[in-house]
């Protein structure tokens, strides 16, 4: 696909966005948040959380640990299910999966995360990797130099090899949209990530540059609409990076639930990374 088809291909959606816009619309949204505060909504939320371990010092021990507080919550409450996924880096794949009993998907971070930086070869060989151990989702980070540059074919190819190798797990892709900043960045991002085969759109990786917002998500939720509308299809809306209160995430909920509709309020289509946000909601209810 050349240059002028990627053009051809955003010219479908409403990219000529003002930020200051964007911001008034989601802060309506926002405004309803409490109505959906309840404890429902957080069970639900609950069952969304990609439980997040990616430290320098991970280890086989700690992972294994990691794994096994999953697997005592496994049935201890009666009205809230279980984590919708484990996410880790490649080289733990096979660790959770031994340790794992729980009915949870195993997600690994892939293809030079977080920054991206390496050989595309590099990068479609570390996911196949992380799959073949065992992972069922693969969140990768797009080529953010290739797109700010608008080389839009090197991001894209590169996106549509990784999902080559996916094989049958997800691919979630990480637009990091905290250094995209603007709204129309992160809708044409969003937009050439689901073209390149993305199953979910994810915000951020939470390292390095500024975590979710509620204008990104928002503005991801706008593009899987538009793209729904035109293809039947949909993609699910990860948020990631910095959500740690029950209020934070009742808040993304309300994004999700105003923009995208019922449809999209399942694990199926809708997670939440993160690491504390589990223990949060738990001390909320």
């Amino acid at each position: 696909m050349n240059e002028n088809k990627y053009e051809e291909v955003l010219e479908k959606f409403d990219i000529r966005l003002n930020d200051n816009e964007i911001s008034r619309k989601t802060a309506a949204i926002l405004a309803k948040w409490e109505e959906n505060n309840t404890p429902e909504v957080l069970r639900f939320l609950y069952s969304t959380i990609d439980l997040t371990s990616l430290n320098t010092e991970d280890s086989r021990e700690s992972i294994w640990r990691f794994v096994e507080k999953v697997n005592d919550f496994e049935g201890s409450k009666s009205d809230i299910e279980n984590v919708a996924a484990i996410c880790v880096y490649p080289n733990f794949v096979q660790t959770v999966k031994e340790a794992l009993t729980a009915d949870v998907r195993i997600a690994s971070v892939a293809g030079g995360f977080p920054s991206s930086q390496t050989f595309a070869e590099v990068k479609i060989a570390e996911v196949s990797l992380a799959v073949s151990e065992g992972a069922d989702e693969i969140d990768v980070v797009i080529n953010a130099g290739a797109f700010l540059d608008g080389n839009y074919e090197e991001m894209c190819d590169e996106l549509e090899e990784i999902k080559n190798a996916c094989r049958e797990a997800h691919l979630k892709v990480i637009l990091e949209t905290g250094l995209l900043k603007t709204a129309e960045k992160i809708k044409k991002a969003a937009v050439l990530a689901m073209y390149s085969g993305a199953d979910f759109l994810k915000t951020s990786t939470g390292k390095g540059y500024p975590g979710a917002s509620p204008e990104a998500v928002y503005l991801m939720c706008e593009a899987a609409k538009e793209y729904h509308n035109l293809h039947n299809k949909r993609v699910g809306i990860k948020v990631s990076g910095g959500v740690r209160t029950a209020e934070d995430a009742v808040k993304y909920y309300t994004i999700v639930k105003e923009t995208l509709g019922k449809e999209w309020l399942t694990p199926e289509l809708f997670r939440i990374g993160a690491s504390s946000l589990a223990e949060n909601l738990l001390k909320a209810l």
